[in-house]
């Protein structure tokens, strides 16, 4: 049992899905916002830390984190504002591509007495103002547990190489960091994977995981690399499944009691455990291909032996 929530910043908005047949769908989304909810459903206390407008998409968003027993930070439904979209386009291959109407100005919070851990990531740790908040909550967490999924909107980005000395800041003070394939090569384009891990295995950070889609992902350390294949899926879409993934992480290591184990435990991992870590996200992300929208699994629905999967 964990003495208190887990804590997760950043954007959340209403998605809209446009598949390349049939109607489009209107969905609560934001990657925050579905590491939250996949969080939840695999039974994590978890407050989500945004802003919304007090509006039909912001009730549209209360409601939503709240069916998976999400708690909205206090004062997040604003009437000043309009709540954020992104729109979602896929492709022949089921892949999405977005294009966003989103301001992200987040002021200053506490983190929740107790707090066990905090996830940050996307456009919530990149756009400015709202990044000074978020790393102001980064610097309250002090000794414990913080994890980061930079989750690059290549939309956002106008300078690459100022993009990427932002998200080594973020990773810098984090303990896991979790990003794509095509994160990296969006902002380091036709650079080895692997030095560019080396890179963000500094400082704070013990545990560098990245995702390749179809493919499966791997898990470095700065003593070993650990690889799984992705199981085999009936893709629907891939919207959310690399915030299900990083829900599925989080999930295993607060069930390993590693929150609240201190530096050093996530490095110390051995071959085995990180490749259960990882079988384990990848079991959750595929459930979330396996269906229409940003759907992430609940305990119930994931193997028995979960993450042992």
């Amino acid at each position: 049992m964990t003495s208190g929530p887990f804590v997760v910043v950043g954007e959340a908005l209403v998605d809209i899905v446009v598949p390349v047949e049939g109607p489009q769908v209107t969905a609560p989304g934001g990657s925050p916002l579905n590491v939250a909810v996949g969080l939840a459903r695999l039974d994590i206390d978890t407050v989500l830390v945004t802003q919304l407008g007090d509006d039909e998409h912001g009730h549209l968003i209360a409601r939503h984190v709240a069916a998976s027993n999400v708690q909205l930070s206090e004062g997040a439904l604003d009437a000043e504002r309009r709540t954020n979209t992104a729109t979602a386009r896929l492709d022949e291959n089921h892949a999405a591509t977005y294009d966003f109407d989103l301001t992200w100005d987040l002021p200053p919070h506490r983190l929740p007495e107790g707090t066990v851990g905090l996830h940050v990531g996307s456009l919530g740790a990149a756009l400015r103002p709202g990044r000074h908040a978020v790393l102001d909550l980064v610097s309250q967490v002090e000794e414990g547990f913080v994890s980061y999924d930079p989750n690059v909107r290549p939309a956002f980005v106008a300078d690459p190489a100022h993009a990427w000395r932002d998200l080594v800041e973020v990773a810098g003070l984090a303990r896991l960091v979790k990003c794509s394939a095509e994160d990296l090569e969006a902002l380091r384009p036709g650079e080895p994977e692997e030095a560019l891990v080396r890179e963000l295995l500094t400082r704070e950070t013990e545990l560098v995981v990245v995702t390749n889609g179809g493919q499966g992902a791997s898990a470095r350390t700065r003593t070993q690399r650990v690889d799984v294949p992705a199981p085999p899926t009936q893709v629907v879409d891939t919207v959310g499944a690399g915030d299900s993934f990083m829900a599925a992480l989080l999930a295993a290591l607060t069930d390993w009691g590693l929150m609240s184990a201190g530096e050093g435990s996530l490095e110390a991992l051995d071959e085995d455990h990180l490749r259960l870590l990882l079988q384990g996200a990848v079991v959750a992300a595929a459930v979330t291909c396996s269906r229409r929208g940003a759907n992430p699994p609940t305990r119930r629905e994931l193997p028995p032996t979960w993450p042992a999967a």
